[in-house]
Order: structure tokens, then sequence, then C-alpha cells
């Protein structure tokens, strides 16, 4: 089977709306940040925050990309999101679909 090393991630960050899910994702494919933004809706995250366990139903973005653009994702994210502290957080995307990762390449800013 054919598939490639890479050195592009996957940037999961959580909203606590669809709408601004949709305005972040929208906002870094269209600054070509990203090359696919998946948005679910109703992910259940339970957290602890300022010494209080909280429990948040929120949507998951997870943002296709290359790591060299997470800098730049980073920033445009905070500039959208409403939490003080929005989770923004990178995995690897070790191997893929050759196809695929030459997509996110040609789709993403340089």
């Amino acid at each position: 089977m054919d598939c490639a090393v890479s050195d592009h991630i996957v940037c999961l960050i959580t909203t606590p709306t669809f709408e601004e899910a949709e305005k972040i994702a929208t906002a870094l494919v269209e600054k070509k940040l990203a090359a696919c933004c998946t948005i679910i809706k109703g992910v259940t995250s339970i957290y602890e925050w300022e010494g209080k366990m909280n429990r948040a139903e929120e949507c998951q973005i997870f943002a296709k990309t290359r790591s060299a653009l997470f800098p730049q994702l980073m920033a445009e994210v905070k500039k959208l999101h409403g939490y003080d502290v929005p989770e923004i957080i990178a995995l690897p995307i070790t191997m893929g679909l050759p196809a695929y990762l030459d997509w996110i390449d040609k789709t993403v800013g340089k």
C-alpha cells in the first residue's frame, strides 16, 4: 500500500457553539491556514477550571494543515474565539494517503 511520511497536523479546537465553530473553520479555510475543517456537534467536555469541575456541550473542530502554519492558525483562532484559554492543540499526521497530503499542500498557504 502506498503511503507517505508527513509533516502535516490535525488541530483540535473546541467551541461553545456551532456558530462559533463555523466562523472559525470558515476563516481558517478562507485564509488558507487549513485545507479542511470538520466540525462535530455535541461533544461533551468534562474539565477543571479555576478549581471547579465543569461539564460543557461543545463543538469540536478538526483542522487539517501543515505544521509550519500552526503559529498563524493559532493566532487566527485566538482572535476569533470567545474563550479566554481556548483549546488549540496539534496532533501529527505521521502518515497518510499521498494524494490527500498533496491536496493539503496545494490548498494551504506556503
